[in-house]
């Protein structure tokens, strides 16, 4: 008879007891949310094909969520690399290669297929259009 007591008050017990683990869980998973990197015009990261003023390619540009990025010329080969974030409005890379320069642009607004001009505080400005992966498409 003691045992039957001693599993009627436990049993609404335990169940508050995995109630309230329930709960916490939930909030865990909630203030882990990663924060989702975007360059200074919000345009999500990515790779990007890069053409000059006259619609020239110019190579690619891989920017990465982790701030890291690879610029690419036209047969793929990797001619930068390094980090980058996001400095007073601008999108400014911080390359590790030996040779080039650190550069900040200013970029429009995406267009509807998520091209935009990135002009440099020096220089030419460029057209960047996201590519679609075949596994995108």
């Amino acid at each position: 008879m003691k045992l039957r007591k001693f599993l009627m008050i436990a049993a609404p017990l335990a169940l508050v007891a995995c109630a309230e683990e329930a709960e916490v869980v939930e909030e865990v998973v909630e203030t882990e949310s990663a924060e989702v990197l975007t360059t200074a015009n919000g345009a999500p990261t990515g790779t990007g094909a890069v053409t000059n003023a006259a619609g020239e390619p110019l190579g690619s540009t891989d920017v990465n969520a982790d701030g890291t990025y690879q610029d690419f010329d036209q047969a793929g080969e990797v001619v930068a690399e390094g980090t980058w974030a996001v400095v007073d409005g601008k999108t400014c890379f911080e390359p590790i290669t030996e040779g080039v320069d650190a550069m900040c642009w200013t970029e429009t607004e995406p267009a509807e297929d998520g091209s935009f001009t990135a002009t440099p505080d020096e220089g030419d400005p460029v057209t960047v259009t996201p590519v679609v992966s075949e596994e995108g498409a």
